[in-house]
């Protein structure tokens, strides 16, 4: 008899993770997993508690895969970054982008730790230097606003065709300065 393969916690995330790129996170069941990766359901189990916990670790590998299209851009001003990868994370991921962002669930809800992560990234960029923490955090929820809006309409495909990635990254560049810009005269105040 042939030894039974193993599967990875990795493995049963990554195909769970795919099963959300295409169906979103309803599509998820264990049946669905373990026939993705050609197993009966019992690894899954020995890895995951329930579909909830296992969803759970989908939206973080989702969280971490936008972090990684962030770290990819690196054009030296991260604030902008930011903008790019939701942009791009809404244009390849369109079915996993609307379910974390449009739909309520449990999975995604504000989290701080990833705030001060933006943040820090937020205080190596040269146009922010002099502003507070404060500054920075409000300067980020006043662009993931718009940004979030706009990866919306990206991820319905609701633009024109005229809004090329360019032209979108050209408006968030824009944004930018006026939040910039608003924040400065404010510290003058």
């Amino acid at each position: 008899m042939a030894p039974r393969t193993k599967f990875t916690k990795d493995d049963i995330i990554n195909a769970a993770f795919n099963i959300a790129k295409e169906e979103g996170f309803d599509g998820i069941t264990i049946r669905k997993v373990a026939k993705k990766i050609g197993s009966s359901i019992a690894p899954i189990y020995v890895n995951f508690e329930d579909v909830d916990e296992l969803k759970q670790a989908v939206v973080e590998k989702a969280l971490d895969t936008a972090k990684q299209l962030f770290l990819e851009i690196n054009s030296g001003h991260p604030f902008r970054d930011i903008g790019v990868a939701s942009i791009r994370f809404a244009t390849q991921y369109s079915v996993l982008f609307r379910d974390l962002i449009m739909k309520d669930n449990p999975y995604m809800k504000h989290n701080e730790e990833n705030m001060l992560f933006v943040v820090e990234q937020m205080k190596k960029d040269p146009q922010l230097v002099g502003f507070s923490e404060d500054e920075l955090k409000s300067a980020l929820i006043r662009m993931e606003i718009f940004q979030t809006g706009l990866s919306v309409m990206v991820a319905n495909d609701l633009l024109p065709e005229k809004y090329t990635e360019e032209k979108m990254i050209a408006m968030l560049d824009h944004l930018a300065e006026d939040i910039f810009i608003a924040t400065k005269v404010r510290q003058q105040k």
